[in-house]
Parts: structure tokens; sequence; C-alpha cells
């Protein structure tokens, strides 16, 4: 392959090209990647966005209580590259989580998800703690 670069872009083109960064392969199967995300409210909801490209609906899991979200899945390739090929290696395959302690209580029933685009989008209600209930004594 390097003689097509030389043929193309020359020999200076290839001494200034930075050297080749390559991913560690995962260690051990509970080597996970974490992903990216942002959380933000807003007068009703707390939202959770994260790009999750390369991943299908079945391949993610999602687990809520009222005060923490998990993000689970995993990231197949599509198909099979020996380590030696790589120039570049700096997209994650594999497993991956990321748990997220929630700023308020939200109502776990009503939570939903969706996806597009490749970017995961969590919408989370949160609880009204204002509300109050009156209870009647009964004698």
């Amino acid at each position: 392959m390097s003689d097509f670069f030389e043929e193309q872009f020359g020999t200076a083109t290839l001494a200034m090209a930075p050297a080749a960064k390559k991913a560690p392969p995962p260690s051990g199967k509970d080597d996970e990647g974490q992903l990216t995300v942002d959380v933000y409210q807003t007068d009703d909801e707390i939202v959770i966005k994260s790009t999750i490209a390369g991943v299908t609906v079945d391949d993610i899991d999602i687990s809520i209580t009222n005060d923490m979200i998990t993000i689970k899945g995993k990231r197949n390739p599509d198909e099979h590259i020996d380590q030696s090929d790589y120039y570049y290696q700096e997209l994650y395959w594999g497993q991956f989580a990321r748990s997220i302690i929630l700023p308020e209580d939200i109502d776990v029933e009503k939570a939903a998800a969706s996806m597009k685009n490749g970017i995961l989008t969590i919408r989370l209600p949160k609880l009204a703690k204002s509300r109050m209930k009156k209870v009647k004594i009964s004698s």
C-alpha cells in the first residue's frame, strides 16, 4: 500500500504524515467504552442525548431508576480487519456503557427513548415535588 501513497502523494507527504494511532485491543471482557452525553433540563423533563452511530436499537439496553440511568450496548464491526492493516484506529468497537446520576427524581413509567440519525435521545419527565395531596382524617 505504501507504493500507492508514494505514487499519489510523493515521499515528502508520507514523511510528514503522523504515525498511525492504534487503540489497544480490549484486554478483558470487562473492558467497556464510555459514551459521551449531553444532559440538560426543560421545565418538565430531563433530556439525555448521545451519539451512538453504528448501533441498532436492538443492541442498546437502557435501565432507569428514580435517580439513575444506565445505557449499555455493543458496537460490532461490519467487517474483519487485521490490526496490522490499520493506519489509524480511533473508533471504539465492542461493549460500551454509561451510568448517569440524575439531578432530581423522574417518573420512570413515562420515560421515552428514540434514535434518529445515530443520536439517542432519552426524555425523562420530572416528578412534580411541589405536588401536594390533602389527606382527610377519618373518625
